[in-house]
């Protein structure tokens, strides 16, 4: 049986919990805590987790010959257990967003309890990573992404082998969450995000497994793996390179681009057409040369909605655009 981060009661129907895996030898210290469902409608890391489960098990039973487990992991991968019932982004009952309860109180109300256990849980492990969706109408190239990282940070961030990693700034609204709450323990703190709300975009989970694996190898935590020739050809971006490419229009958007793709300043990235007419009101050109980090996938615009974000090679991004418009966590 699994161990339970929190059992919960109910009036009438029976009592709840949410489970965990702890994998590997017990009398060690955690050397990595790694959570998702934070928010019950973000499924690629939920689904994602599970299989990471499975995996290290079969290598802590033996069942994959040369291949060993040698430190011990902590996996959650749905907090939000009710939430991911419901495809529910807060916690169903009160409607409290639990990424935005930290550092919880153990003895307050549902949603401040999950997340003193959480924390509880998760603090003692050395590595820490929190993995995320975008909303229900953004995708997300499948990143790393750090706010206000050490040096230590930056460098273990690039053995994930994800396609990007990007320092963002920190928005007074993400104090609250689990990976700033992290920041008074120490250790080093990632959160990982990849595709959109809703739904499961199964090419993204395939990226974020293979990174997961190939981080627990490179960080000696599993031995033994022959990891995959293929390497995402990864790039750095710092605080002053995401532009963030607004609207001035309202009506439909039809995109052309998918995430990943590079673009040079001029590339016709989209269209955007009268929702009453269905005239062409203007083509969507991108501003700025770069890697596509993030799309809108719900067509329905409105003046100022955020079309895309360009990672660029250089410091012509948009900073303060980029921070109104952040999404995910």
């Amino acid at each position: 049986m699994n161990p339970t981060l929190l059992r919960m009661t109910a009036p009438l129907r029976d009592d709840f919990d949410i489970p965990y895996h702890d994998v590997g030898p017990r009398e060690r210290t955690p050397r990595i805590a790694l959570v998702a469902g934070l928010h019950g409608n973000e499924l690629n890391g939920v689904f994602v987790l599970a299989r990471l489960a499975a995996f290290l098990r079969d290598l802590d039973e033996g069942k994959r010959p040369g291949q060993r487990l040698l430190e011990r992991v902590l996996i959650v991968p749905a907090v939000n257990v009710l939430g991911v019932n419901l495809l529910s982004r807060v916690w169903p009952f009160d409607k409290i967003d639990l990424n935005r309860a930290f550092p919880g109180l153990e003895g307050g109300e549902t949603t401040q309890r999950i997340a003193a256990a959480l924390l509880a849980l998760t603090r003692t492990a050395y590595y820490r990573v929190d993995i995320h969706s975008s909303n229900g109408e953004l995708e997300e190239l499948p990143q790393v992404r750090l706010y206000e990282p050490n040096d230590d940070e930056r460098e273990t961030a690039c053995l994930f082998g994800l396609p990007a990693v990007i320092e963002r700034p920190q928005n007074k609204l993400f104090t609250t969450t689990l990976a700033h709450a992290w920041r008074a323990h120490g250790g080093e703190n990632f959160v990982l995000q990849a595709g959109m709300a809703g739904d499961l975009q199964t090419r993204h989970c395939e990226m974020l497994f293979r990174s997961l694996v190939a981080f627990l190898d490179r960080t000696g935590i599993v031995e033994g793996l022959t990891l995959s020739d293929e390497e995402e050809d990864l790039h750095y971006f710092g605080l002053r390179q995401t532009y963030a490419l607004l609207t001035n229009q309202a009506g439909f958007f039809v995109c052309r681009v998918e995430v990943g793709r590079w673009v040079q300043a001029g590339d016709l990235v989209g269209h955007i057409y009268d929702g009453f007419s269905g005239d062409l009101k203007c083509d969507v050109i991108s501003p700025v040369p770069g890697l596509i980090s993030c799309v809108r996938r719900q067509p329905l615009l409105f003046e100022g909605d955020l079309l895309m974000r360009i990672q660029t090679p250089d410091d012509s991004g948009n900073d303060a655009e980029a921070l109104l418009h952040a999404q995910g966590q």
